[in-house]
């Protein structure tokens, strides 16, 4: 009873109210963003099956978070620290005048979902080219509940392990993003097996400039993510935006450096890939390290990822999209540098071991990054394993060697993508619209 008197006599800042109804608009349209960037670097014949996984998302984990993910995700802990209670199970007690901090708990929730969203769709990358969509349509609300759920609640809700017991930090989403979509992605990799053609063919990217339209809706969006997550219209909000546009420029540069020294040529793909990777690594510590510290965490990303994403042909898992090298990577790599360049100007206390704060935040960011891996990992393995047997996870050869438009979606992205791919089409997966002959 005391907490609804408490939440009746709050407001709302109409200041920070405006920003981040802007912000939750930004991060939604990352998602579309990342359609675009995943679509351009598949081949043609899997265009429109690759933005179908993220826009799909959208409705999925829509549906899963207003039932249930947010009740569990930021309700008051029932479980030491591991899960949130049941209490706004379909948004209930939720009302227009309940308030989240200075801003309305409906816009609050919604800015959390467009979190959940992302974070499901990065996953699609790592498996292009190869999931049947109906396995993909189960996968996403299961994972949404049992790994970003649990682990958004560790993170940032109340009562959470990893923020009130163990003390590690992030500002704005390394750990239950970056970290278990990158891990996820990895253990689906595992579970699906190589393309077909993996490390033999050539799987270029067909359309460079859609590659880069996507990112740049991806930065554009990342302002909301993580100026957002400041959750008002404040300097804590400025100082993370400006970190933020700081590391996207370091990493692209970062990435380009390394293409240059080592292969000859800077490459489109690589600065569009190295501002996401920079992007990444500063999400978890634009709130916490300065200027300085961004620049350099955005470099480190950069560099290291434009090595990672190589790791998959040593190491023979076939990450389609590189999602392990720059998800994964960049996001241990942001949320690790809080350990060294956190200052206590941005964290109201805890600083680096660069500031005077010894070895202590790095050992409890570096066990953050340890747990939410192995939790994603695990969990995502043993979800794809109990789908691959109950239904398969995987298209079969002849859909995955034709092309998911076509054999899935009864489509083509082009006039001319039923052409020269694979072996010739059945009429029996064309539909009656596509059947019809041009008069050309």
């Amino acid at each position: 009873m005391e907490t609804t008197v408490i939440l009746a006599a709050a407001h709302a800042d109409t200041g920070d109210t405006a920003w981040l109804l802007a912000a939750t608009a930004l991060v939604l349209l990352m998602t579309p963003g990342l359609a675009l960037f995943y679509g351009g670097m598949v081949r043609t014949k899997s265009v429109l099956n690759m933005l179908m996984m993220s826009f799909v998302s959208i409705a999925l984990v829509t549906a899963v978070w207003l039932a249930a993910g947010y009740s569990l995700a930021f309700g008051d802990d029932i479980g030491g620290g591991l899960i949130g209670g049941l209490k706004h199970v379909g948004m209930a007690g939720i009302g227009p005048d309940s308030v989240h901090g200075t801003v309305p708990t409906l816009l609050f929730a919604t800015f959390q979902l467009t979190f959940a969203i992302i974070t499901a769709a990065l996953i699609s990358g790592a498996i292009a080219d190869r999931v049947k969509f109906s396995a993909w349509l189960i996968f996403v609300p299961v994972w949404a509940l049992l790994v970003y759920v649990p682990v958004t609640h560790w993170v940032w809700g109340p009562g959470g392990w990893i923020a009130n017991h163990l003390g590690a930090l992030d500002f704005a989403g390394g750990l239950p993003v970056e970290i278990t979509s990158g891990a996820s992605g990895l253990a689906l990799c595992l579970v699906l097996g190589p393309r077909l053609g993996f490390k033999k063919d050539a799987m270029r990217p067909h359309n460079l400039p859609m590659v880069m339209l996507g990112a740049g809706l991806l930065w554009f969006g990342w302002f909301g993510f993580n100026a957002g997550s400041a959750l008002g219209a404040n300097g804590l909000a400025a100082a993370a935006f400006l970190n933020t546009l700081a590391a996207g420029c370091t990493g692209l540069l970062g990435w380009l450096f390394v293409e240059q020294k080592r292969d000859g040529h800077p490459t489109t793909l690589g600065a569009a890939s190295g501002a996401v990777a920079g992007l990444v690594a500063i999400t978890p510590s634009c709130g916490a390290v300065s200027l300085l510290g961004a620049l350099v965490v955005g470099l480190a990303a950069g560099v290291v990822c434009s090595y990672a994403v190589g790791w998959k042909f040593t190491f023979d898992y076939d990450d389609s999209l590189d999602v392990v090298g720059v998800h994964l990577v960049g996001g241990v790599i942001g949320t690790l540098l809080i350990g060294v360049f956190a200052i206590g100007t941005m964290t109201g206390g805890p600083e680096g071991l660069l500031y005077g704060g010894g070895l202590a935040q790095l050992g409890k960011q570096l066990v953050a990054v340890v747990a939410v891996a192995a939790y994603a990992f695990l969990v995502t393995y043993g979800i794809g394993k109990l789908i691959d047997k109950a239904m398969g996870f995987r298209a079969s050869e002849e859909q995955e060697h034709t092309g998911l438009d076509l054999t899935v979606h009864a489509e083509t992205a082009y006039d001319h993508g039923v052409l020269g791919h694979g072996a010739p089409v059945s009429s029996s997966v064309l539909s009656p619209a596509q059947k019809v002959k041009s008069p050309s």
